[in-house]
């Protein structure tokens, strides 16, 4: 109970120490990479970290953290979900609620096959633009509930603010709900599904970042990661990486993603 006070008696002072215009700034979380070392993930700010946000693991650790951000079902997604199976790697999808509206069956697979289902909100709007706390809760709140009449599983605690926007003020809602914002530290231009990239290119283009304690964002509708993604698990476990669970990640960054 001691531990509890203090936690939340240095997290006021903190608020005191952050100004309106500060707290309510829109950020874009985004990486600078670094080729094969870990890349410079939002220009090394440190404040998200306070909240429990989580975007990168241990630099001596050969685990990679494979994340999609899945908004609606598809073939892809399936192709995507029977190569997980058959490679037996784990991964999180942050959902919207078409994949559970159109395709609960999806979601038992999710469940089944041992991946995480993490929030990605329920309207798909700009996060940062959210300044009241009710408002933002629903967001998250909406969802899961969703989620849970028509699954019957509950939702993780893992969220992810769409196209990385969120304030600061966003991150101290999620501190104080108990949310965990997660973010990466790898990222390419694979949402468009009219504007795919080469596979050869994608797949040098992820090998080319590649890092320890790599978070890997991507987008399951891409027909080009439905293709590479058996090659790339395949190349990642010759080099020796395996592949993590955003809990792993989350217990990794206890110690530093907390406020003290």
């Amino acid at each position: 109970m001691k531990k509890i006070m203090l936690v939340f008696s240095v997290f006021f002072l903190l608020m005191q120490t952050v100004s309106a215009d500060q707290l309510y700034k829109k950020h874009d979380w985004y990486f600078r990479p670094n080729g094969n070392n870990q890349p410079i993930l939002f220009e090394d700010k440190q404040f998200p970290y306070k909240y429990g946000a989580i975007a990168m693991g241990s630099p001596d650790d050969k685990v990679v953290y494979l994340t999609y951000d899945a908004g609606y079902p598809s073939e892809n997604l399936i192709k995507i979900l029977d190569i997980h199976k058959e490679q037996n790697v784990p991964a999180a999808f942050f959902i919207l609620p078409a994949v559970i509206d159109k395709a609960p069956e999806i979601i038992e697979r999710f469940v089944k096959e041992g991946h995480i289902v993490g929030n990605h909100s329920y309207s798909h709007k700009d996060m940062s633009a959210i300044t009241e706390k009710d408002e933002f809760q629903k967001e998250l709140t909406a969802l899961e509930e969703m989620y849970y009449t028509i699954t019957g599983y509950e939702m993780s605690k893992y969220f992810r603010p769409p196209e990385g926007s969120f304030s600061e003020q966003n991150l101290i809602y999620c501190f104080e709900l108990g949310y965990i914002p997660t973010f990466w530290s790898f990222a390419y231009a694979d949402w468009d599904n009219n504007s795919q990239k080469n596979p050869e290119w994608a797949k040098k283009k992820i090998l080319d970042n590649l890092h320890n304690g790599m978070v890997m964002l991507l987008h399951p509708n891409s027909a080009t990661n439905a293709l590479i993604l058996n090659d790339i698990i395949t190349e990642l476990k010759s080099r020796g990486y395996r592949f993590g669970t955003l809990d792993e990640l989350k217990e990794y960054n206890e110690g530093k993603n907390s406020i003290n």
